[in-house]
């Protein structure tokens, strides 16, 4: 899934939407000290009262809220596992009864369970139901509407939630005219967190994949990797923090941990042309040859397959890995780029780095930015300045 088919299935989950069918819901409560299922409760989505049912809609909505390989993850399937997540959802998903379904969903809580113990009780929601995605019109002359003819994509989602104690309070009764101990004893299920969850199947344009399952995480870059693997039978996942850190210990053995700004700029703007010519494909990937293609283009010397192979493998201990092009370039258009130093911190974004230079003057370090306008302090335009007592005289500044 890309972060438009995301987007698309996010956007259904509101109340009377006629383009996304909920039919069951089902509640696992377990508690903490045990990790037992204290109680389940199944019933139609639609029986439940319409604040109820805005309270699941907008939980489902956070679930899946955030960027893919940062706070959701597109897990591929293992093969070959005993009691396989994959086949227990297809079976839950193809169920004809509420207590066949029941059954599958209980399945996926014992794996939950299994050598593992929370420690707040949670709250386990499962939803089953179908999203509707219209076929867009052959032409503008036809008369057919874009509903007319849809692609039906059944689904399960599973949403976890922490639960919480009521808050102490003091009341006024106006009646009796005194104040009052609130003494609430139900815990409460925040709907507005989730710590966890999933989708299955995934869903590119208007295809279903059943080899594939979207897993959300509670915050971003803290995948839960036991549940990934243990529970839905995930296979090793890389976030993006992690990809793109591979990316530079890659660069640096290629380079020998040496690159000035417009090298740097220029590998930046030379993968993010790969990732806007493959914007409404599957999220581009550079091997190896990809990644050793980009630095010579880029102006980086003395580079060759062979090298960046080898790269790979100190790295990463994997030649045939392939890093996600999205995950390894900062937000291009926005200001992603961190430059620190000790007098001042500078930030600048990637499509501009080219402005940036270190020189070295006098025996001096000093940060250069190349400026198209005048520069603003505290509402006053800086006065140019030469560069040293005698400019005239002076070596011009070396770039490092």
């Amino acid at each position: 899934m890309n972060k438009k088919d995301i987007a698309d299935i996010r956007k259904q989950f509101k109340v009377n939407n006629d383009l996304l069918k909920i039919t069951e819901i089902f509640n696992v409560y377990i508690m903490k000290e045990s990790s037992d299922i204290y109680h389940y409760q199944s019933q139609p989505f639609e029986m439940l009262e319409p604040d109820q049912q805005e309270l699941f809609m907008a939980n489902f909505k956070k679930l899946l809220t955030g960027q893919l390989d940062q706070k959701l993850f597109e897990l591929k399937f293992q093969s070959g596992v005993e009691d396989s997540s994959q086949l227990i959802l297809h079976q839950g998903l193809l169920s004809e009864d509420t207590e066949s379904w029941n059954e599958q969903m209980l399945r996926i809580v014992a794996k939950m369970l299994e050598d593992r113990q929370y420690d707040m009780d949670i709250v386990v929601t499962f939803i089953r139901g179908e999203y509707l995605k219209p076929m867009k019109r052959r032409s503008e002359e036809s008369e057919e509407s874009e509903r007319d003819t849809v692609y039906s994509n059944p689904f399960v989602l599973c949403s976890i939630n922490k639960t919480q104690d009521p808050k102490k309070e003091l009341l006024f009764d106006y009646v009796e005219k005194e104040f009052k101990y609130n003494v609430v004893v139900d815990p409460i299920i925040n709907l507005t967190a989730p710590i966890g969850g999933f989708l299955f199947p995934c869903f590119t344009d208007h295809a279903a994949d059943v080899n594939r399952i979207l897993y959300a995480a509670s915050k971003a870059y803290e995948p839960d990797y036991r549940f990934i693997e243990d529970v839905l039978n995930g296979e090793d996942i890389m976030t993006a923090q992690e990809d793109k850190v591979v990316f530079e210990e890659i660069v640096k053995d290629v380079t020998g941990d040496q690159l000035n700004t417009s090298t740097l700029s220029n590998v930046y703007e030379e993968i993010n042309r790969v990732i806007e010519d493959n914007e409404e494909d599957e999220a581009p990937t550079l091997d190896y040859k990809d990644v050793g293609r980009v630095l010579k283009m880029s102006g980086v010397e003395d580079v060759d397959d062979d090298k960046v192979e080898s790269a790979f493998k100190k790295v990463i201990d994997d030649h045939s890995y392939e890093l996600k092009a999205q995950n390894v370039v900062p937000k291009y258009q926005s200001k992603s780029i961190k430059i620190e130093t000790k007098v001042a911190n500078v930030s600048i974004s990637p499509q501009d780095l080219s402005y940036v230079r270190r020189v070295n003057f006098n025996g001096k370090r000093y940060l250069m930015i190349e400026v198209e306008e005048d520069t603003m302090i505290e509402g006053f335009t800086m006065i140019p300045e030469a560069f040293g007592k005698n400019a005239e005289d002076e070596e011009p500044p070396s770039e490092e």
